[in-house]
């Protein structure tokens, strides 16, 4: 690709942290590899270990992009909006950086988009090793709904994803290109004049539901959601971690993160909290207990069944108080007034933009 079609390209691909930075290579390497169709590529970096930012650093002289770092870490809406501001492109793609693309991907995304009129487009998202076989999201529902029993009314959030589990050889053959009720962040195309009737996306989401909240948005602002199953790319989550992953990691599935966004959607839209929410805040740090603390407590497992209880109470313990100082820590230090502040104007942050030269 050369310097006049990066110019003349109408998509701009946004590229994000989303819970680690050990894929990094991986995934911008295939974006390079398998996109043909013409494109702009900011790159929103916050706070990667010195290997990735001299990487990426690298890449963008390489490459021709627009290289976006911050010294501290960055919620995923936050990165998104940073680079959504740079954004002067017909069409904006959110991808994280731990997604592979295939051949044709950013292809058939414009193409559903030109010929629909589409104002958010997803491909058929993957999940985990061996790429590209296993569905994630084909699809799916969003919104409020709300019940009247008498004179009590309850708003209930909707949130449904279709095909997760299944296999890419089984589904795929029976999927066409379709209007649908919601799309993902690990990778979504979305007709960037949107963003002048919705705003931009909600920083007060810290981690969860920040999808469902645009979906709804893009809904109520009459914008039209569709899967194309031509489109195919895989997420590829941890673990495994390296050590330069677990920092961020634990800050951005924190249980302070996802109880402020949880608050912040009830009160967003009004929701009843039901038994969803219920369920949400006794699961708190499940997403942690995967994949830092699982893993050690399994390796007490020679000293019996006492000692891997033990070993996982008192690891569970010390993730409670880490996670709680390392929240309290970010929150003075980057997140002033977040809770009183609707996020629709982004915070101001030291940063370093640059372009590959």
């Amino acid at each position: 690709m050369d310097l006049l079609e990066i110019a003349e390209a109408q998509v701009t691909i946004v590229v994000v942290p989303r819970e680690r930075f050990s894929f990094t290579r991986e995934s911008l390497e295939s974006i390079y590899e398998h996109t043909k169709y013409p494109f702009k590529l900011i790159y929103v970096d916050g706070g990667s270990p010195s290997h990735v930012r001299d990487y990426l650093a690298a890449k963008a002289t390489a490459k021709q992009f627009q290289l976006i770092r911050t010294e501290h870490y960055l919620s995923p809406n936050r990165a998104r909006n940073l680079g959504l501001q740079q954004v002067t492109s017909k069409y904006v793609v959110f991808i994280d950086n731990d997604v592979v693309v295939t051949p044709g991907w950013l292809k058939a995304l414009v193409e559903c988009a030109e010929e629909t009129g589409a104002c958010v487009v997803s491909p058929l998202i993957c999940q985990y090793f061996p790429l590209h076989t296993e569905v994630h999201c084909a699809g799916g529902e969003s919104g409020v709904r709300v019940e009247t029993k008498g004179e009590t009314i309850r708003r209930r959030i909707i949130e449904k994803i279709y095909k997760q589990g299944r296999q890419v050889a089984d589904v795929h053959p029976q999927l066409q290109r379709q209007q649908t009720g919601l799309a993902e962040f690990h990778c979504m195309m979305v007709r960037t004049e949107i963003f002048k009737k919705i705003g931009l996306l909600d920083e007060a989401l810290l981690n969860t539901k920040e999808h469902v909240d645009l979906c709804i948005l893009v809904a109520e602002a009459g914008g039209e959601i569709y899967l194309e199953p031509e489109s195919l790319v895989t997420y590829v989550p941890g673990p495994p971690l390296e050590w330069t992953d677990l920092h961020y990691y634990m800050l951005r599935w924190s249980d302070a993160w996802e109880q402020a966004s949880l608050k912040r959607l009830r009160d967003k839209w009004n929701l009843t909290e039901d038994e969803y929410f219920k369920n949400k805040y006794k699961r708190l740090g499940w997403r942690r207990d995967m994949t830092i603390i699982s893993p050690l407590v399994r390796k007490a497992a020679p000293f019996g069944k006492i000692g891997s209880r033990i070993a996982g109470k008192i690891l569970h313990r010390i993730d409670k108080a880490l996670n709680q100082y390392l929240t309290t820590r970010y929150a003075k230090r980057h997140l002033p007034n977040m809770q009183n502040s609707s996020s629709t104007q982004p915070k101001k942050s030291a940063m370093t933009v640059t372009l590959g030269s």
